[in-house]
């Protein structure tokens, strides 16, 4: 099997790790069964699927694939996280994502025609990933068509929160943008506030949120002054979510 290649080579590849233990004995694959993509799999075909898939390493910023490679595969977390991301045409990248331990990404490639990568994934920390071919889901699919509903019903959540991303992208103030960002990353029903934390470096933020770094820090700063937020390195507490939402309308 070849492994994926880097965008530079300054980037080795990925390490493979082998599956030796059965997933109802392996804690870090535990969380699979939580995923709509296989929540409703029996023991036999999650085992199955498990055993013809393969484990990654990555380093600190280490590159799992680049954009426009053909797919061959799509990924669950393990443990770490990854950071997705597009170059544009003047070759900057711009933050689409990051994808914490319990997630999958890459799935549309089960579904797209041609199969090929739409962004870069990279690792913004030592990371682990199970490499899952597409081929062998598809085969599941069409073995158990009772799979589909599930695998549609996780696209249309995915789809959803899309859109959602998409209306926070067309709020013309930077200010109002990073609200809603804050605002989205408190738990549901956390109307007394809280605190939260940031999935990526605040630069990668600023750049999620399609803004310069230096804007999205006076911001902050203009935040905290007000007694909106307290800042301590990644951590922010909200103490005051409905007086935040009203600074935004």
């Amino acid at each position: 099997m070849v492994l994926l290649q880097t965008a530079e080579t300054r980037y080795s590849k990925p390490v493979l790790v082998a599956v030796n233990k059965p997933i109802e004995e392996d804690d870090q694959l535990a969380s699979m069964r939580q995923h709509p993509l296989f929540s409703s799999l029996t023991d036999a075909d999650l085992t199955d699927l498990v055993q013809q898939s393969r484990r990654l390493r990555l380093g600190h910023h280490q590159l799992l694939y680049r954009q426009d490679m053909p797919a061959h595969h799509f990924f669950f977390v393990i443990s770490g996280r990854l950071r997705l991301y597009r170059l544009d045409a003047s070759g900057i990248d711009r933050t689409l994502d990051s994808i914490a331990p319990g997630d999958c990404f890459a799935e549309v490639m089960i579904y797209a025609d041609p199969a090929r990568y739409a962004c870069y994934a990279e690792a913004l920390k030592s990371s682990e990933v199970l490499m899952i071919p597409v081929k062998v889901y598809q085969d599941l699919l069409e073995k158990r068509p009772e799979y589909t509903q599930a695998a549609l019903r996780h696209y249309a959540k995915r789809a959803v929160a899309r859109f959602h991303d998409l209306e926070i992208m067309t709020i013309q103030s930077a200010r109002d943008r990073l609200i809603r960002y804050l605002i989205d990353l408190l738990p549901s029903g956390a109307e007394e506030g809280g605190e939260v934390e940031l999935p990526l470096p605040k630069c990668l933020v600023a750049s999620r949120l399609a803004m310069q770094p230096e804007t999205f820090s006076r911001i902050l700063a203009d935040l905290k002054s007000n007694g909106l937020v307290r800042v301590n390195r990644s951590r922010l507490f909200i103490s005051d979510p409905a007086r935040l939402i009203q600074l935004s309308q």
